[in-house]
């Protein structure tokens, strides 16, 4: 499949409330929640006035649509570590995952924040999320863990 990787364009900035949602796993089995889910307080740190120091955004496109984002901030959040560590998002419509376009797009994000001299990079992921094996196929170390969650770190 064909697909371009660029950085989000600040009139683009509204979609990934999208990506927010699309991030939210969903057990097998489990019904999806109401959209509005992501006006929740902790969910709306992700996307709340995106573009402020410390705000990166990549998206993926097909056909010129955009079908997936990864997305850093540094903010109080299930993944935080520390105040110079930004906390990493990734989503991509359901259609589009499985396919290598998720690990590119983190790849390229990754690149990015080493580029700048950020030295980590933390995320917080559901025990039971396929994604677990993708993290650590790219760097990221499980560095803490609770009952549901792991807290996982990649040192750039």
């Amino acid at each position: 499949m064909d697909y371009i990787i660029r950085k989000i364009s600040k009139n683009e900035y509204a979609i990934l409330s999208d990506f927010l949602y699309e991030a939210i796993f969903i057990p097998q089995g489990i019904e999806k929640p109401p959209r509005s889910i992501i006006e929740q307080p902790e969910l709306q740190i992700y996307i709340e006035d995106f573009g402020k120091a410390d705000d990166w955004c990549f998206v993926v496109e097909v056909k010129g649509k955009i079908v997936g984002a990864v997305w850093v901030r540094i903010m109080d959040d299930y993944g935080h570590i520390d105040d110079e560590t930004p906390s990493f998002a990734i989503s991509l419509y359901e259609e589009y995952r499985n396919l290598g376009i998720g690990t590119a797009l983190m790849g390229t994000m990754l690149q990015f924040l080493r580029k700048k001299g950020y030295k980590q990079t933390s995320l917080s992921v559901q025990k039971a999320n396929y994604a677990v094996r993708m993290y650590r196929k790219v760097g990221f170390e499980i560095v803490d863990e609770n009952e549901e969650e792991y807290i996982m770190v990649c040192r750039l």
